[in-house]
């Protein structure tokens, strides 16, 4: 565990006696934990097994996850050995067994309110209680009522501490680092015969020497597009394929890292000679309409906001066909991947549109534009930290598209 000199600080424990006080105002008994961000938000280890947190009324939370990774999570979390347990394929040492018992053991008389997640989400490895888990848990917990409390933990996690925005940060330099040497391999001629995948690899490579845990995107790892493949109408995911880089076409390189459970992630693009005329149109085009909305997002400001202000614009330069309408996606920490703000909208579980932005919240700042019929499309991803009159993007690589020769 890090002290509180460390640049990247944060205390752990305090989080759990917020969250413990917001379960008091809810009359919660116990707090089980199931989504990732919640595991990463409240133990400070990656969790890639299905895992539980379980958070008493009082006191230290206790972690369970499957026995093969146990000691694992146990070595990097703050937790001590005795709350961290694994769990097995064995009589009485099942998730649903084994946790059900501990919790019975918090209660007296084995009877309380349970707080669960529960919802549903766009972002395939979320982690809310699945229908089995919730049958299975409320038979095993017959003197317990289950219910839904995941915005204790999303509200408490929606501003961001300066522990929190260090990572953030520092994986945004690393991801820098892989930019360069993705530049400086294309250059001068040496993007030929190149394969989108072995960009991916060179980005990786560098991040990794440089400190990097982990390509975090569940969406294939670094993404990276040439060609017709940028102009995939809604094309936010494209996992690196085998396709060789070819003259004339555009490139787009989104790349990931991950310092301690902290994300960078940052698109940059490229065209790679000879240009034409329409498409420095189409590139200036997105370069300017992400520069305003840089200039937009602060405190005080919403989605819709920045909608209409941002589409305005694209109508008035004649190019609001090719801009996918959504500037953004949530972030926290490893897990937190898709919603901002709280379930309060009137889609659920999707981010309201009339959220408010507050001073110290952290997004990514996500922008496609994609014209399919010529073949090209670029992508703008960069995690920034919302103050109250500007922004701060924490990728500080160039905000431009580049011509490569």
């Amino acid at each position: 565990m890090t002290t509180s000199n460390d640049p990247y600080y944060i205390d752990f424990p305090a989080r759990i006696r917020a969250i413990q006080a917001e379960m008091a105002k809810e009359d919660i008994d116990v707090y089980l934990g199931s989504r990732l961000r919640t595991l990463s938000w409240t133990l400070d280890a990656f969790c890639p097994w299905r895992s539980f947190v379980v958070i008493p009324a009082e006191g230290l939370p206790t972690a369970f996850t499957f026995v093969i990774d146990a000691a694992r999570v146990a070595d990097d979390s703050w937790l001590d050995e005795e709350h961290v347990f694994g769990f097995a394929p064995m009589g009485g040492q099942d998730q649903i067994e084994l946790i059900a018992d501990f919790i019975k053991d918090l209660l007296p008389g084995e009877k309380g309110r349970v707080g669960i997640e529960s919802g549903m989400s766009n972002y395939l490895p979320e982690g809310n209680l699945t229908h089995y888990e919730y049958e299975r848990y409320s038979e095993a917990l017959p003197g317990c009522e289950l219910v839904n409390a995941h915005t204790i933990v999303d509200a408490l996690a929606t501003i961001k501490d300066e522990g929190t925005v260090n990572r953030f940060r520092e994986a945004s330099r690393i991801v820098d680092i892989g930019h360069q040497a993705v530049r400086d391999a294309l250059q001068n001629g040496g993007w030929k015969g190149m394969t989108e995948t072995e960009i991916a690899g060179l980005a990786a490579y560098a991040m990794r020497k440089a400190g990097s845990e982990w390509e975090w995107s569940f969406t294939g790892g670094n993404e990276i597009a040439s060609g017709y493949r940028t102009g995939l109408v809604g094309g936010a995911c494209t996992p690196a394929s085998r396709r060789e880089l070819q003259a004339g076409e555009p490139l787009m390189i989104d790349i990931h890292a991950m310092f301690k459970l902290g994300l960078g992630d940052h698109s940059h693009n490229y065209l790679i000679a000879p240009v034409t005329d329409r498409q420095w149109w189409h590139a200036n085009n997105f370069v300017d309409i992400v520069k305003l909305t840089l200039e937009n997002y602060c405190a005080g400001t919403t989605p819709t906001d920045l909608a209409e202000k941002m589409i305005g614009f694209a109508d008035e330069r004649g190019f609001s066909d090719y801009m996918v309408p959504g500037f953004e996606h949530g972030i926290g920490m490893m897990g937190d991947e898709w919603r901002i703000g709280l379930n309060d909208g009137p889609f659920p579980y999707w981010t309201n549109p009339e959220h408010v932005y507050q001073a110290g919240e952290l997004l990514i700042c996500a922008m496609q534009y994609a014209c399919p019929e010529e073949n090209i499309g670029f992508r703008y991803e960069n995690p920034i930290v919302l103050y109250e009159d500007r922004c701060e993007p924490l990728s500080l690589f160039p905000l431009s598209i580049d011509e490569i020769r």
